[in-house]
């Protein structure tokens, strides 16, 4: 009987295996192995065209010492999560809040709210070139109607950063959608509770909502903060062929990195870069799961 049941017990674990083997594969072809591939080059002169010859830690010297727009390109993507994070964050609430009322037709303005967060992104980028024109974008077209002279946003180094956070507040349909789902499955009956109890609408809001929909805050921070340190496709395509706009206002660090590894083929470099930004991204993730404890709450009591 045990032999049986350790042989049961080994075929068990080969099926799990077998059906996890594709996920497997495909995080060691996929992820690990680039991964490693990049650790390996952050040491190395690697251009893509000669072998990888070992310099220790000449390629982060370099970028610590000698590359001005290292630290140009950090404070700009440390600038732009700084805003965006919270801002985004923000609206998807209020938004969600708006959007959460039992009134008629409030299905339409949920679809067309979230319309943003599916198109295409280029198309997007395109769209908001056109939009934030100086002389005839629509956005300074609606400020001319009260007298207010719009700013040159994107060819203006201090208004491109703001113009970038505003297309992205624009399409944080998808954040929105996670807390509506989240304020729906909130019992109705603890508002009923709060309001016998003489609890008007903030209190309702500050003491039930917030603390309920904290653990979506606490996932949307993470990817948010996550996803902003990789910005690059909306400074590549919104700034001539790449360059980072106006006095580099909109050379991000993944920009610079592009730049480093695909136009002057500097791969070393552009790959000790890459461990730099998975240090910042790793250290902040880190900080953010040790503070949660102190401001998530779960619906069992339990933080």
């Amino acid at each position: 009987m045990k032999k049986k049941r350790s042989r049961s017990k080994r075929q068990d674990a080969l099926w799990g295996y077998l059906f996890v083997a594709p996920f497997l594969i495909g995080f060691m072809v996929f992820m690990l192995g680039p991964m490693l591939f990049s650790f390996i080059g952050s040491f190395t002169d690697y251009n893509l065209t000669s072998k990888m010859n070992f310099i220790g830690f000449g390629n982060f010297k370099r970028m610590f010492t000698q590359d001005a727009l290292f630290w140009k390109s950090l404070y700009n993507t440390i600038y732009f999560v700084l805003f965006n994070v919270p801002l985004t964050t923000l609206f998807s609430v209020f938004l969600a809040t708006l959007l959460n009322q039992k009134i008629r037709g409030i299905s339409f303005f949920r679809t067309t709210f979230y319309l943003p967060a599916i198109l295409s992104g280029v198309a997007v980028y395109v769209l908001w070139m056109q939009l934030l024109s100086p002389s005839a974008g629509l956005i300074n077209t609606f400020l001319s109607w009260f007298n207010i002279k719009g700013p040159a946003w994107l060819f203006d180094p201090e208004w491109t950063k703001p113009a970038l956070i505003l297309m992205k507040i624009w399409s944080s349909g998808g954040a929105m959608l996670l807390y509506l789902a989240t304020l729906q499955n909130i019992p109705g009956t603890l508002y009923e509770s709060a309001e016998i109890d003489g609890a008007g609408m903030w209190a309702k809001f500050k003491h039930i909502t917030i603390p309920l929909i904290t653990p979506i805050i606490f996932y949307d921070v993470i990817t948010s903060t996550i996803g902003s340190f990789q910005i690059f496709q909306e400074a590549y395509v919104m700034t001539k062929n790449g360059t980072g706009g106006p006095a580099n206002s909109l050379l991000f660090y993944n920009l610079h990195m592009w730049n480093k590894a695909f136009v002057a083929f500097d791969m070393g470099y552009a790959m000790a870069m890459s461990m730099i930004l998975f240090l910042i991204v790793l250290v902040l993730t880190f900080i953010n799961l040790k503070l949660a404890p102190r401001w998530v709450h779960y619906a069992g009591g339990q933080n």
